[in-house]
């Protein structure tokens, strides 16, 4: 399934006329009432929201992504606003939205939905893809341009798909693996790995990436790349199995960090500033007790 099986002509909006957060929102909600996505539109806005209160979906650099998985949505849609001189929409950065992509999702979406729109996540951290996007005239022109970044970007990935640790071509370049997650498991948690994956590329390191989102857990960490590892990185938001990075050093963010710092935290793993992570025996697993626990490292 590809992006634009998703995103059609109807749910383009070139040209929003919100200027802030929750007008937006409920403008491109609309969208995806008037295309029958929907089976309350009350309900998903106010899914929307709850989604917000968690943490912004303003990832920064012009772009959010609001989104819901939730039971008022009757079938995997994507919409799409834009509005050229940006409103504040909380982004990460502090910067104006220019770029909005609204995905909606049904509690039971299954596994192709998901990685579909976990590609979208990936591709709004291209630059150039981003600026044609900005620039284009018309909703057919903004398939266009999908459909050829899709299909040059997972061509590629497909690829690599032999090797998925390997992002250096140095074979003795240090070694990093890291795993990442966000509340809904569609859009943090494919942009935060990505952006590792992207960090670690311009850096020269060796990096594998396991994500834990709707679809499951994907590019699982063996017990020989954790054995291997200089160090780990968590960029999650909600509870993944910890206990198999006992003894390692390991640095624990949220999905946003993962997205926005990603060549800090990888050189903060280099310069040996990562804890060493303890597993416990109890329930919760934590590096220092209760402590840890408020850090949010759970199994």
């Amino acid at each position: 399934m590809k992006i634009s099986d998703l995103l059609i002509k109807d749910r383009i909006n070139l040209d929003v006329k919100s200027t802030n957060k929750v007008d937006v929102i409920k403008e491109l909600a609309k969208l995806h009432e008037k295309t029958g996505v929907l089976n309350d539109y009350d309900g998903y806005v106010k899914a929307l929201m709850a989604r917000e209160e968690q943490s912004s979906t303003g990832i920064g650099e012009g772009i959010a992504i609001p989104h819901a998985k939730t039971e008022f949505v009757k079938e995997p849609a994507l919409a799409m606003g834009r509005k050229p001189e940006g409103i504040d929409y909380d982004s990460l950065d502090g910067e104006p939205a220019t770029l909005f992509f609204m995905i909606a999702a049904p509690d039971g979406a299954n596994n192709t939905h998901i990685e579909t729109l976990a590609r979208l996540s990936q591709l709004l951290l291209d630059d150039d893809f981003k600026a044609a996007l900005e620039n284009a005239k018309t909703a057919d022109e903004v398939l266009e341009i999908i459909n050829k970044a899709e299909a040059e970007k997972f061509a590629e990935e497909e690829k690599k798909e032999a090797a998925p640790a390997q992002t250096s071509s140095d074979e003795n370049a240090p070694y990093i693996i890291a795993a990442t997650a966000c509340p809904t498991g569609i859009a943090h948690t494919y942009m935060a790995a990505e952006a590792l994956k992207k960090a670690a590329d311009e850096m020269g390191i060796n990096i594998k990436v396991e994500t834990n989102g709707a679809d499951g857990r994907k590019n699982v960490l063996t017990d020989e790349d954790i054995k291997k590892a200089t160090g780990v990185i968590l960029a999650i938001n909600r509870n993944i199995e910890v206990d198999r990075f006992d003894g390692k050093p390991l640095i624990q963010v949220e999905a946003k960090e993962g997205i926005n710092n990603a060549k800090a935290l990888i050189q903060q793993v280099l310069d040996g500033k990562a804890p060493i992570f303890h597993a416990s025996n109890s329930p919760t697993a934590s590096s220092e007790s209760s402590s840890s626990e408020k850090k949010g490292l759970y199994k």
